[in-house]
């Protein structure tokens, strides 16, 4: 069989057209995904403590991050495999089975149950997560953190308002003859299979891939030939173990999430202390609604610094933030006023060093090496609030909501000398 050695290049893609289309798409993706994940979190901590005990109530709120740090392996393997389009569904399929098994649970008052639906409706938001890594496949170098911050920030409009929504969610489905607190996990359900067939459908051409093909078919001066990799963890160490900047990227999302969870997932428990049954879920839903809209509602301004100043200044400025955080919400007592503050600022804090460190991370490898790097990073970020999350119940019910925002505060410290050493060489065979 001959070749025609005459024949034309296949044409170059549009690259700015494919993504424009996959930003519009992911930003509709993360409204609706956002709902999901945040409708369900709202009330996660308050529904764990009625059916499993205030102790175990931090446990209960871990298994969700622990399960998105899990199935951060599974679905970064698919996408290196695949890519991002199969990734996020199969992420969002197993969140929204997660949300079905958490209702089932409280019905039946099994515990066990009730963590393994937890587990699963981590699904949602390793999806959500993913989804800001596939926003930068295609984006102009110059442009990454904007790029990025957009998809962080579209997830504001559906989760700021989805707290409140808790409320209507349980009115309905009491109607319908399920437990109090179970409705929000079944309008999870329903938006995670939603977001997961519009991204079977519409996500075409796939970004990863696309971005891949350019890579080998341009590839940057000096760069070594690109190669489709599986994704593993241990190969995805290694690849970030010589990278100092890789390595502040992994560290600023971590941490930044260590700190967060563990303020976050206890202050709906601390408001339960000093407010009635009937009063506890709107005063839950104002405080959770201004932290959502810290952590999304200012997105693009941080994506912003994030490209004009720099990626170390913002996750140094993310730190200050969540430290200013800390010792509001430590010292707010049952005051609501005060602990929306520090929960707005815990959620900016966290936005400085998910947006910062996700960009300097994502440019820090090679193309071919992102999913994997990507996936080590959620999950050592799920790993680390997860365990946040765990200590939280223990730590607050033993020593108080103060002293578990004073422990958060000093995970903070080691961040800031990672930050401040003098960054080394970029390694040789960089893309970018």
């Amino acid at each position: 069989m001959s070749t025609d050695l005459t024949a034309p290049a296949p044409p170059r893609p549009d690259v700015a057209g494919i993504q424009r289309r996959t930003v519009r798409l992911l930003f509709l993706t993360q409204i609706i995904g956002g709902i999901g994940v945040t409708i369900g979190i709202s009330v996660g901590a308050l529904l764990a403590a009625r059916v499993a005990g205030t102790a175990l109530a931090g446990l209960a709120q871990s298994a969700g991050v622990v399960g998105a740090a899990l199935l951060a392996i599974p679905v970064t393997r698919l996408m290196a495999a695949r890519g991002r389009r199969p990734g996020l569904v199969l992420a969002y399929a197993v969140g929204a089975v997660g949300g079905v098994l958490v209702v089932v649970a409280t019905v039946t008052r099994l515990v066990p149950l009730l963590f393994v639906g937890m587990l699963l409706f981590g699904g949602g938001t390793a999806a959500n997560l993913q989804a800001r890594y596939t926003a930068v496949d295609l984006a102009e170098p110059q442009r990454r953190g904007r790029q990025l911050s957009l998809v962080v920030w579209a997830t504001t409009i559906g989760a700021v308002a989805a707290p409140n929504f808790a409320a209507l969610a349980d009115d309905t489905t009491r109607g319908w003859g399920l437990p109090a607190l179970s409705g929000p996990f079944a309008f999870s359900a329903v938006a995670f299979t939603l977001t997961a067939v519009v991204l079977l459908v519409l996500l075409r051409p796939d970004p990863l891939l696309t971005a891949r093909r350019l890579a080998a078919a341009e590839p940057a001066p000096g760069a070594a030939p690109a190669v489709t990799r599986r994704g593993g963890m241990v190969a995805a160490w290694r690849t970030v173990r010589g990278r100092p900047a890789a390595r502040l990227g992994i560290a600023a999302v971590a941490v930044g999430h260590l700190v967060m969870v563990a303020v976050m997932s206890m202050t709906p428990v601390h408001l339960g202390e000093w407010h009635s049954d009937e009063d506890v879920l709107p005063v839950v839903g104002l405080v959770l609604s201004l932290h959502i809209a810290g952590m999304y509602a200012l997105s693009p301004v941080v994506g912003w610094l994030t490209d004009r100043v720099g990626r170390r200044p913002v996750i140094l400025g993310g730190v200050a933030l969540l430290l200013a955080a800390c010792a509001v919400s430590g010292t707010a007592g049952h005051h609501t006023a005060p602990l929306s503050v520090g929960l707005t600022l815990l959620g900016l804090g966290w936005s400085g060093t998910m947006v910062a460190g996700s960009t300097l991370l994502s440019e820090s490898v090679p193309t071919a090496d992102r999913p994997g790097v990507q996936g080590l990073s959620d999950l050592l970020m799920g790993l680390a609030g997860a365990g946040a999350a765990a200590a939280s119940g223990f730590v607050m019910r033993a020593v108080g909501y103060p002293t578990l925002t004073l422990l958060a505060a000093i995970a903070v410290v080691p961040l800031v000398a990672l930050a401040l050493r003098r960054p080394g060489p970029a390694p040789l065979d960089e893309e970018d």
